[in-house]
């Protein structure tokens, strides 16, 4: 394999080309096609790898036309002979671009196959102020999700704001905002306009499938209890909360969002296995940590990411340099931002290759 690839990064490229055609044959099992939900999620692993495979393919065919061409720069005809050597530099060109590009998706690629994630939005310092900042936080996402044509799932809770995003790109992109957001802005509520300094902290947790999950359902106490806070009749007399405990662990998760049973317990499993993903995969992120520190952070809602000031219209992002316009991005124009951080994630990844 030529320079431009490592010989390990080209053996993980091939087992991602025969990944991506079990992927397609799954898709064309009748079984699979029944359910929608299974098709969905293989429709967006293979749609992450899917440019990736066709440019190592790529890459791999003009690799051979390199080489033939070197072959025939000794040919006896001259000819012959003068085409290839202008050729050869046209393909070296190409595979320099091709390289850099396929390298660049392969570090993105497992974001990029995880289509689902639940995020969650909760009131940190700043008592009242910090509660409609939380709002507001859920807002500039949900008009973000609908700028890129995500689907919003509702996931109700007596803790925080939660809801499900599903689509094409959704933990790629939204990986990024997990930690503390702060703002500061005069309140509504302040007579004398002094600035207030309020935060929100944000986690998103990636929705896994039941199989990546280390979750034994009989390590799980499942309760069913009526509904908490307030409600009609039916939200609070009759017995449709879900309440589960995964006992190793001690991580509980309590679903209220419908009047029905089984829609709650559907969801409330959902979100502990995000959970529980989500845990283990902090433990891995602690270990990698350790020999590296990742430009997007850990994670940690208690590290603070971002800062909006609303007095110079300014966010202020600690991770990368730049600043943004904080109207722009409040009404869901969050990309350019988004962008430039995982152009930086990338960077840094690419250096470790």
């Amino acid at each position: 394999m030529s320079e431009r690839i490592p010989k390990n990064v080209a053996e993980k490229l091939r087992e991602i080309v025969v990944q991506h055609n079990e992927l397609a044959a799954q898709l064309l099992d009748p079984e699979v096609l029944t359910d929608h939900r299974k098709v969905t999620a293989l429709s967006i692993k293979k749609a992450a790898i899917a440019p990736l495979v066709v440019q190592f393919e790529k890459f791999e065919s003009i690799t051979s036309q390199q080489l033939e061409c070197k072959e025939l720069l000794a040919s006896e005809d001259v000819d012959l002979a003068a085409m290839a050597k202008e050729e050869l530099p046209k393909l070296a060109t190409e595979l320099d671009h091709l390289g850099e590009a396929i390298l660049k998706q392969l570090v993105t690629a497992e974001e990029q196959s995880v289509g689902s994630v639940i995020l969650e939005v909760r009131a940190g310092v700043g008592g009242d102020e910090a509660t409609l900042w939380a709002t507001d936080l859920e807002e500039m996402y949900r008009k973000y999700a609908q700028i890129r044509g995500w689907k919003i799932e509702e996931m109700g809770s007596t803790t925080a704001i939660m809801f499900g995003i599903a689509g094409d790109g959704v933990w790629a992109n939204l990986a990024f905002e997990s930690g503390t957001h702060q703002v500061k802005r005069v309140p509504a509520t302040e007579t004398q306009g002094r600035v207030h300094t309020s935060t929100a902290t944000v986690a998103v947790l990636p929705e896994p499938e039941e199989v990546e999950v280390d979750l034994d359902p009989n390590d799980v106490k499942e309760s069913i209890t009526t509904s908490q806070g307030p409600g009609g009749q039916n939200v609070n007399k009759v017995a449709t909360a879900v309440h589960l405990i995964h006992e190793p662990t001690g991580v509980e998760v309590r679903m209220q969002d419908t009047k029905s049973q089984a829609q709650n317990r559907e969801k409330a499993w959902k979100l502990l296995r995000a959970r529980l993903f989500d845990a283990q995969k902090a433990k891995i992120d602690a270990a990698r940590a350790e020999k590296r520190n990742s430009m997007i952070g850990s994670g940690s809602r208690a590290e603070k990411i971002r800062t909006y000031r609303y007095k110079d219209n300014l966010i202020v992002d600690h991770r990368i340099s730049g600043n943004y316009n904080l109207a722009d991005i409040m009404s869901g124009n969050m990309q350019p931002m988004i962008d430039q951080l995982i152009e930086a994630e990338t960077a840094q990844r690419l250096a470790e290759l």
